[in-house]
């Protein structure tokens, strides 16, 4: 492979940070790079430069001749005048080489089927009255229907349903030119690249695998780096003591160790970057939490939401989803009490706090809990929602908790607009637990947060003391956070199914559901409160029954269940014990994972046998 875009030795400041200070980076013919990195280190800059949008400071970007680059940015601008696909036929034609120019008549049929596919419909529309993640998805479009070379994505998951990010995810796999991408999808990065590139203070470190291989050699990056230190130390210590004693002549030998010290001495320790740390922040809740009985929401003569009905329970972890438009963040909206329900009735228990994460940072004060005043002072905002907050370790300071969520102190007086589009949702998310809330409502908390934020949001959710309800189409996070899906339904109403977004796919296909939100069948909102109906209909011409073996199965598959279940118990104990033996680890590890075969197997039987019982039922 030949390099098709050089940057070498390039530098960059903004607004008196240094995001990048001699950072080199080259991109191959065929190369699929993710761009990793905590929100705020320079990342959506970078692509900027190689993309010809912003230059550097210092340094030098060589491209190969005749290179067509198409660009999507992190927040596209369109003349608000134009209507949608004028705009999009615009961009897209502009965006191709002379080279390669398709016709007016085929960019304007490829518009018209993608826009489809993204969800934008009304063709004719001025493309200012779309939302930010409409217009999002309009830039995409144009970007995908321009022939080019390289692809360079800026957060191209943003504001896409499931179905649409699995399309995506597809189409870049097939994508047979050089692409450089930042995106916080985890299973999207793993999926469709082949090198890692990590922007860390003003460095680019680079991995040559997908997001899963880069996690384990960043962490032996750090090991070897942080092992180097420990040794550098130790001998730095010796040499102290040396030193201390003092050299009894001043030989050619001993002027030699006198530089070793000091340049041991002088050596700097390996620099990491700061962690987000987040501790347990909750406001204690009664037995009356959240209830909602037959609720109704429609728009015109759209309805969006269909008698739902359901009970929260405490430590509930329920995710939401459903195609753009669905209906997902008015549910959100009349939880939170912003919306009021046409019909049925909303409860919210005396003791619960809510806290609400919105979609979309808006500079309109008329927005409400999503306004975010770009004049406002960072440490302002945060004191405007409490001076102090109780945590796991006490009260803390909201400037404290600035410096804990990588806001450090001689940051804290800037003003919100000096800050990136990651950086604005770090600061949103830390309102929203200043207020202490018992209640969590995230409605897509994964756009423009870094994957190190993420992972750490998902432990503080592990711990976290009450209900969280979240909107999301990273399959990830809902896959590694939530307990129960509800999927909206093309008639308002919501099925429900237990497990995370992979145990929810899997159920839909099973029973022929579009698992991406487009959902068949007639189920009541308040059918998919119940356990027994959180699955699908089924009709038979003939009766169904057990069969003899099946019966049996039935009958005692659970209590071999629970004794496979302490039996892997037993031997993780075991192993803990013998943990020095590798002899008899070898044989026990061998004998937990057949073990977990068995379980594995006869889940999927439990499963079975519960999906027959459930149709024999419903005759």
């Amino acid at each position: 492979m030949s390099s098709i875009i050089n940057a070498e030795k390039i530098s960059k400041s903004y607004t008196g940070r240094m995001l990048l200070k001699e950072a080199s980076f080259s991109l191959q013919e065929g190369e699929k790079v993710g761009i990793v990195g905590v929100n705020g280190t320079g990342k959506s800059t970078l692509l900027r430069i190689l993309a010809g949008e912003e230059e550097p400071d210092e340094g030098e970007i060589i491209k190969k001749n005749q290179l067509v680059i198409s660009y999507l940015s992190q927040t596209p601008d369109f003349d608000p005048e134009l209507d949608v696909l004028t705009a999009v036929r615009r961009r897209a034609l502009a965006n191709q080489s002379t080279a390669a120019q398709s016709s007016v008549g085929d960019v304007e049929a490829g518009a018209r089927s993608l826009l489809g596919r993204f969800g934008i419909l009304d063709l004719e529309q001025k493309i200012g009255e779309l939302s930010g993640g409409q217009r999002k998805r309009a830039a995409l479009v144009a970007v995908l229907l321009a022939p080019c070379d390289v692809l360079i994505l800026d957060e191209p998951t943003n504001h896409l349903d499931i179905a649409m990010v699995e399309w995506l995810e597809d189409y870049l796999r097939s994508f047979t030119g050089s692409m450089i991408m930042i995106t916080h999808d985890r299973y999207f990065l793993d999926a469709v690249t082949d090198r890692i590139v990590e922007v860390s203070r003003g460095a680019l470190y680079s991995y040559e695998t997908n997001y899963t291989g880069y996690l384990e050699l960043k962490d032996q990056r750090m090991e070897y780096a942080n092992a180097a230190e420990r040794k550098r130390q130790s001998i730095l210590r010796k040499e102290i003591a040396w030193m201390q004693r003092g050299a009894r002549a001043r030989s050619t030998k001993q002027k030699a160790h006198i530089q070793r010290y000091e340049a041991l001495r002088d050596q700097k320790a390996p620099v990491t970057d700061r962690q987000l740390a987040m501790g347990s922040i909750a406001t204690r809740m009664g037995n009356t939490t959240i209830e909602l009985e037959d609720i109704c929401k429609s728009f015109g003569d759209k309805t969006i939401i269909r008698d739902f009905s359901y009970h929260f329970q405490k430590n509930d972890r329920i995710g939401i989803l459903g195609t753009n438009g669905a209906g997902k963040t008015t549910l959100m909206k009349i939880i939170t009490g912003q919306l009021e329900p046409d019909a049925g009735r909303v409860t919210i228990g005396s003791t619960i706090r809510i806290g609400y994460y919105a979609q979309e940072i808006s500079n309109h004060p008329e927005d409400g809990l999503a306004y975010m005043d770009p004049d406002l002072r960072v440490i302002d905002y945060i004191k405007n929602t409490a001076e102090y907050v109780r945590t796991e370790d006490g009260l803390i300071s909201a400037s404290a908790m600035l410096d804990e969520f990588l806001f450090p102190p001689e940051e804290q007086y800037a003003r919100i607009a000096r800050l990136s589009g990651g950086e604005k949702r770090r600061l949103n998310l830390l309102r929203v637990l200043m207020e202490a809330p018992n209640v969590l409502i995230l409605d897509e908390p994964t756009n423009d947060l870094d994957t190190e934020t993420l992972a750490v949001l998902e432990d503080f959710l592990d711990r976290f003391r009450g209900i969280v309800l979240v909107v999301s189409h990273d399959r990830y996070f809902l896959d590694r956070i939530v307990g129960r899906i509800f999927a909206f339904c093309p008639d308002g109403t919501l099925k429900g199914y237990e497990g995370g977004y992979s145990d929810y796919a899997r159920k839909a296909a099973k029973v022929g559901v579009d698992v991406v939100g487009d959902l068949a069948g007639g189920a009541t909102g308040k059918a998919a409160t119940a356990p027994r109906d959180s699955r699908s209909t089924w009709t038979h011409e003939k009766k169904l029954k057990f069969t003899y073996q099946e019966q049996r199965d039935y009958e005692s598959i659970e209590g071999e269940i629970a004794a496979l279940e302490e039996k892997l118990e037993e031997l993780e104990q075991e192993m803990g014990k013998n943990a020095s033996d590798y002899g008899k680890l070898a044989s026990l590890q061998k004998e937990k994972e057949e073990t977990e075969q068995c379980l594995e197997e006869k889940m999927d039987r439990w499963e079975y046998l519960e999906d027959l019982k459930l149709k024999i039922d419903n005759q």
